[in-house]
């Protein structure tokens, strides 16, 4: 058994704090608390620990890397910029600053810029391994003779900052931004000046425009019009003729000259039409569970009158843009390709928010001997609810989250002991944090007004002097606390203790626009789509974000939060952080459609993503359970995203299975509840396999246990239904449907979905229609049927003839999941399209299993190296009685690999080629599975084992 490891930043936390006792400053002698009420909690106002700290004075003063002209308020943290106000350790510029589709850096003498589309790639495919675009440098932006000690920062807006340099007698500011593919610049003190890596192949240059390639990349200078450009000894000057402004842009990459010429004077249209801001805003509509996201840019026209602008578009953008057209060529990027709109000064997507819920309903666990199994594992939580591993903000959150799942699932079966007993340990411990009483030093909140931020100590993982994670940990309180309001909802009144959790909601990602306690949403980066997990973001590789889950952790428990208490502002930003985050994370995080990694990554996953690339790492273990787990937990029924695609959630625990050389051994209930979502039965089988396995540090056997049966019975989410409520799910097993629907309020409500179902959800009840039909909540009565109607009751995938869920094992059987193994394919030599010959053959006898109706599914796992040309085929045969005779033959159509090492997905998505006879039930029946070369010249490896599988469609 491999030890359980804290999963946050404690590396660099640890640094840091060295470096804080070698450079010999200051940290807070802790004193007692002076309280600021707040209704019945309250926060402190005098330090109590450690501070933030970066370079110099920071500590007292975030803003003396800020200009005069910056704006009011708290500073920006955790950003893609940030590092501009930390500083590296020389206290004078940033690190790599990854904007895309542009990397900057900061130089005494100006601007650097890098195109860099080479990712260097490094570790294995089934190891540790890490992608990035380092900044390489094609060309820096200046003033002819600017030697400033430091940058500043001279403003920023949602997605867009402004460095300015100074020496005295030159000056320089810039504008940059996400998606911007133009830099703006406004000097004084002397000639515009861009020096180039090498000397530059100068293809334009006429007037005020000229158009250059340096390490390939094609970039067009814009100086006002009567202005030129000069080119001497690898530097191009211009006097800008004494105007002082303007802008260089970054073109695409192109086919060729014409193309080139044509994007050029494209953009030369919008060169003077400067980016001075930027910002975002969303309308969720819970009648058509739809959000609409606007991003806006301000400009202004430095000449000319056009206000519009080129903007360059992320993979979770485009795929969902709305009323416009993305045009190509893209740019590449860390992200993927970047679409590309012109003269625009706004666009909008528009996403579907799938709901969310409190968490799964209790139709599969709470009758017979399954009712038994969870009230045990319940009963052995009552004595210690949360389980807490640690004192500190995240392992707190950690237990309270345990404690709020395990009050839900009680509620639902009527076992009010251990929901009272959960519910007293979240109310005794947020209302502990919440009170800062006089000479108190623990457990309390601390507001900085320098900073902008609430801090709680004891801190951890940098959450202090960095400022890192304050969604990570904050989320699971708030999450506790809206749980906690559903029964209580007097503890949540503004008047008592609400007014707490909106504090901790204000300072990790605040709702409200021009609030001035906290900066608007801290955490959130508005235009990538995700949070960041640094305060500072001061790495080489820009900042970071390993655990996705646990930001959408905090972005649920705002939905959840304000539905409970009436809260529609939080509400609504819940739903944006959601939806918009769950988006990023299927693009990069999970690559989902397999177009972002670069193709010789060889991962499917990575375990952090950095603003340069990503890596299936972790900042604390190099376990494939740990890297991949990491994105998982907590699970939760706002974590219902994972299960969007089932498919690729199959690839995922694939991936980790073949990595860790077998089935997980640390954090298997977090894993098999991820399987869970793409394969219920197989998940629920090894947990009934592994009953001595070891919980996770915020999970408990009951809600494990819980989550999985009740997934074999409901089947996979169907993301195809929504529901006008964000409380509520829809789920699909063999085709039949099972709505899903949580009330919070004292009020009964009815939710309809968007195919005309409606469910009629009591006061303070979670209850289901469909295949699954139940009343739900916490009304006498409520425990599930034990006969649901259709489908019938999903029982254990046993290793029995009643399995539907088959894998494709070594000796030719088809089974339960065994180890990874392989098996080769003999090449083809010939066109063997529809006829197998020397196939690899899986059978399985004696079955006895009813037709539920659908079509045959499967997923192999298929490579064939570097090879070229090669086409794998399956055919899948019934013999319905075990008589000797076929009633059901479906061949597919060959699928035709990649000549890129590395697995590939061969489902039932390719298609019939031929089929004959019909489907029925099987009595003592037989199913085969051959798979043969149709087409090529050399041999295919397939997984089998626990990786290529089968599903019939019976039950």
């Amino acid at each position: 058994m491999k030890p359980p490891v804290p999963h946050r930043r404690w590396a660099l936390a640890a640094a840091t704090a060295l470096a804080l006792v070698v450079g010999g400053l200051a940290i807070p002698v802790t004193r007692a608390a002076e309280a600021a009420p707040v209704g019945a909690g309250s926060y402190t106002t005098t330090p109590v620990g450690p501070l933030p700290s970066g370079c110099g004075a920071m500590s007292s003063n975030p803003r003396q890397f800020a200009t005069a002209n910056a704006p009011a308020g708290p500073i920006p943290t955790n950003d893609w910029w940030s590092s501009l106000l930390w500083k590296r350790t020389d206290c004078s510029f940033s690190e790599p600053l990854h904007a895309h589709p542009i990397s900057y850096d900061t130089f005494g003498d100006g601007l650097g810029f890098s195109a860099n589309s080479t990712p260097a790639i490094s570790g294995t495919a089934t190891g540790v391994g890490e992608f990035h675009y380092p900044y390489v440098q094609d060309i820096r932006v200046g003033v002819a003779g600017l030697s400033a000690p430091l940058v500043k920062v001279d403003g920023w807006t949602d997605w867009t900052v402004s460095p300015h340099w100074s020496d005295g007698t030159r000056t320089m500011r810039a504008t940059i931004g996400h998606g911007l593919p133009f830099a703006y610049f406004q000097t004084t003190g002397g000639n515009a000046q861009i020096s180039t890596a090498g000397t530059p192949d100068v293809w334009s240059n006429s007037g005020a425009t000229i158009g250059f390639r340096v390490n390939g990349h094609d970039y067009v200078g814009f100086a006002p019009s009567g202005a030129s450009w000069t080119v001497a000894s690898g530097r191009i000057s211009s006097t800008l003729a004494g105007r002082g402004y303007f802008s260089v842009a970054l073109l695409p990459p192109t086919s060729s000259a014409a193309e080139r010429a044509a994007l050029a004077a494209t953009y030369g249209q919008y060169a003077h039409a400067h980016v001075t801001g930027t910002q975002v805003s969303y309308a969720y509509n819970p009648a058509t569970s739809g959000l609409t996201t606007t991003y806006a840019f301000t400009t202004t026209a430095r000449e000319g009158t056009a206000t519009q602008t080129v903007v360059s578009l992320y993979p979770h953008q485009w795929k969902s843009l709305s009323g416009s057209t993305a045009i190509t060529p893209t740019y590449p990027s860390a992200r993927g390709r970047m679409k590309v709109l012109t003269g625009v000064n706004q666009f909008r997507t528009a996403m579907k928010f799938q709901g969310i819920l409190p968490e799964l309903p209790a139709v599969g666990d709470g009758s017979g001997g399954d009712l038994s199994t969870l009230t045990g594992h319940l009963t052995a939580t009552r004595a210690n609810p949360m389980d807490q591993r640690g004192n500190d903000t995240y392992w707190t959150g950690k237990g309270l989250g345990r404690a709020a799942r395990i009050a839900e699932i009680a509620d639902q079966v009527n076992d009010t002991t251990t929901r009272d007993s959960a519910l007293n340990a979240i109310r005794s411990t947020l209302t502990d944090w919440f009170t800062a009483s006089s000479g108190k030093t623990s457990r309390v909140f601390y507001y900085d007004n320098n900073w902008g931020t609430l801090i709680g100590y004891p801190a951890s993982y940098g959450s202090d002097q960095e400022l890192n994670d304050h969604h990570f940990h904050y989320g699971y309180y708030i999450a506790a606390a809206a749980t906690l309001a559903k029964f209580d909802p007097t503890w949540a009144a503004t008047s008592r203790y609400g007014g707490m959790v909106d504090l901790l909601i204000r300072d990790a990602n605040n709702y409200r626009r021009g609030d001035t306690q906290f900066p608007y949403l801290r955490d959130f980066d508005i235009y990538a789509g995700h949070d960041w997990a640094s305060g500072h973001g001061s790495f080489g590789s820009g900042n970071n974000q390993e655990s996705s889950s646990e930001g959408m952790n905090f972005a649920s428990a705002l939905i959840q939060w304000g539905q409970t208490t009436g809260n529609t502002a939080i509400r609504d930003a819940g739903v944006f952080l959601y939806t918009t985050q769950a988006a990023a994370i299927q693009e990069y995080w999970f690559d989902v459609s397999d177009q972002n990694f670069p193709a010789a990554f060889g991962h499917s996953t990575v375990g952090m993503v950095w603003g340069d690339g990503g890596a299936y790492a972790t900042w604390f273990s190099g376990e494939p359970e740990m890297i991949q787990g990491i994105n998982l937990l907590p699970v939760t029924g706002g974590h219902l995203y994972l299960g969007n695609n089932p498919a690729y959630v199959r690839t995922n625990y694939a991936e980790l299975v073949r990595n860790n050389g077998g089935q997980p051994t640390v954090w298997q209930d977090i894993l098999w509840q991820f399987q869970a979502l793409g394969d219920p039965d197989a998940a629920l089988a090894n947990l009934r396999a592994n009953p001595g396995y070891t919980p996770e540090e915020g999970e408990s056997r009951a809600h494990t246990f819980h989550w999985i049966r009740n997934l074999a019975a409901l089947g996979n989410v169907d993301t195809t239904v929504t529901g006008n409520h964000p409380l509520s799910a829809v789920f699909s097993r063999n085709g039949a449907r099972t709505y899903v629907a949580s009330n919070p309020t004292a009020t009964p409500i009815t939710v309809t979905f968007s195919n005309g179902t409606t469910l009629s959800v009591g006061a303070g009840k979670t209850a289901t229609t469909g295949a699954y039909t139940w009343s739900g909540g916490n009304a006498a009565g409520g425990v599930p049927p034990t006969t649901p109607t259709d489908p019938p009751p999903t029982t254990d995938p046993p290793t029995t003839p009643g399995n539907p869920t088959r894998y494709l094992l070594p000796g030719g059987g088809l089974g339960a999941a065994g180890s990874a193994a392989t098996t080769t394919v003999a090449a083809a030599n010939g066109n063997h399209d529809g006829t197998p010959t020397n196939a690899q053959v899986f059978t399985a006898t004696g079955l006895n299993l009813a037709y539920a109706g659908g079509q045959t599914a499967f997923d192999l796992f298929v490579d064939a190296g570097t090879a070229v040309g090669n086409g794998v085929q399956v055919r899948i045969s019934y013999d319905l009685t075990g008589n000797g005779s076929w009633e059901r033959v479906e061949t597919l159509r060959y699928f035709a690999t990649d000549p890129v090492t590395g697995y590939e997905h061969y489902t039932q998505n390719a298609g019939l080629s031929s089929a004959t006879g019909t489907l029925g039930a099987l009595s003592n029946g037989t199913v085969r599975v051959e798979v043969w070369s149709a087409i090529g010249n050399n041999p295919t490896t397939v997984g089998i084992g626990n990786q290529s599988v089968l599903r019939l469609p019976y039950s």
